[in-house]
Order: structure tokens, then C-alpha cells, then sequence
């Protein structure tokens, strides 16, 4: 039996919602279908932020005014500019398995494919804004994205408004990773029709 004895909780009305004291203990995985049924029952408050990886709960960093500001302007640039057969939508419960799901902030897909139909293999681009979470972003999560197939991945810094685009997914990597800056046009492979250049976001800032 360990000896480590926990600290009394000083406030026991509102206990923190995340805690390492179960660490190298057995966990229970929890699948997709259980989360959307906690949140359906209220178990689990419905703007709650959080991803579920491997079937743990895995919560997510609060976003900044500065994050929140380029997923406006980049909302607009999608609506205003994606061809017509393309359709986008943000931070959408995007479910990749059974006990897999992550909220990026867009995603980009086929219209004929609808919701219902999203996964990794139609997802033809996923977009991260990172501030906090950028080194996460960029390395567990995008290997995340990787191993389930999602063709292209855009991180964007929100501070330096450069972006790492990862292209051709290879089991849990990208073969191809390279940082554009922000003066760049930006094509998705296989959103064609749209550009993107987050130089333009200094215009929209001011």
C-alpha cells in the first residue's frame, strides 16, 4: 500500500475536474458514444473543452483573444472564399474512432460528404491555431492526424502568423513538414480553388 497520504481539499464544494494522483494506476477508456451520452445527460457540461485520445479524456487550454481573432478572420476567408463544392466548419466534435475524437479549429471537407461522413480519410484539410498549445499541435496531435489518415494539416502560430503545413500521411507522421511564412499563398492540395496569405490578417487586425 503506498504511504503517500493526499492533502485535505480546502474548498470540497468545487473540487478540480483533472488530477495526477492516479498516475502509473489502470484507467477505464471511455468511447465516443459514452462522452456524447455523458453530455446528453448533463453529466458533462456541453461546452466543456476537451479532446478525447485513445479513450482518455484530454482537456484542452483556454484560447486567448489573439487565437480567437484569427479564427474569425480565418472563419470569413473560408465561408467567402471556398469553392462551393467544398464546406468547412469550426471546432467540430471530429470523430476518428471509436474512442478518438478532436475539436479542430476547421475542418475542410467534400459538401457531398456532409458531417455524417467526415473522418480522416475525407478530410481533405484540418486547421490548428496555436498559442499555448503550438508544440502540442505540432507534435502529439499531428501525429494523431497522421495516423488516421487526415491528408493535410495547417498549425498556425498565431504570434508569428507562420504556418507548419504536414502533407502525405504515413502511419503516425507526415513525410512532408515545412513552415510557410506569413507573406506566403497557401494552397491546399486538395481544396483547390482556395488560397489562403495570414499576411492579410494585419490588414483585418487594423
Amino acid at each position: 500500500m503506498s504511504s503517500l497520504i493526499a492533502e485535505p481539499i480546502e474548498d470540497p464544494v468545487d473540487p478540480p475536474n483533472t488530477t495526477r494522483a492516479a498516475e502509473g494506476l489502470p484507467r477505464r477508456r471511455f468511447t465516443v458514444a459514452e462522452i456524447e451520452a455523458f453530455v446528453e445527460a448533463g453529466v458533462i457540461a456541453e461546452d466543456e473543452r476537451f479532446e478525447l485520445i485513445g479513450g482518455e479524456i484530454v482537456p484542452m487550454s483556454p484560447k486567448g483573444m489573439r487565437h480567437e481573432r484569427i479564427k474569425m478572420w480565418l472563419m470569413e476567408e473560408l465561408v467567402r472564399n471556398l469553392p462551393r463544392r467544398f464546406a468547412t466548419n469550426p471546432e467540430t466534435t471530429f470523430r476518428l474512432s471509436e474512442d478518438t475524437f478532436l475539436e479542430p479549429d476547421f475542418v475542410v471537407f467534400e459538401r457531398a460528404t456532409g458531417l455524417e461522413g467526415l473522418g480522416g480519410g475525407t478530410c481533405l484539410l484540418a486547421i490548428e491555431i496555436g498559442v499555448s498549445s503550438l508544440a502540442y499541435d505540432r507534435g502529439r496531435k499531428a501525429a494523431i492526424y497522421a495516423a488516421f489518415g487526415v491528408r493535410e494539416l495547417w498549425v498556425v502560430d498565431a504570434r508569428r502568423l507562420e504556418t507548419r503545413v504536414f502533407r502525405e500521411p504515413v502511419g503516425g507522421s507526415y513525410a512532408s513538414v515545412r513552415d510557410a511564412p506569413a507573406d506566403e499563398t497557401l494552397e491546399p492540395l486538395a481544396v483547390l480553388g482556395f488560397t489562403l496569405r495570414l499576411s492579410d490578417f494585419e490588414r483585418f487586425e487594423g
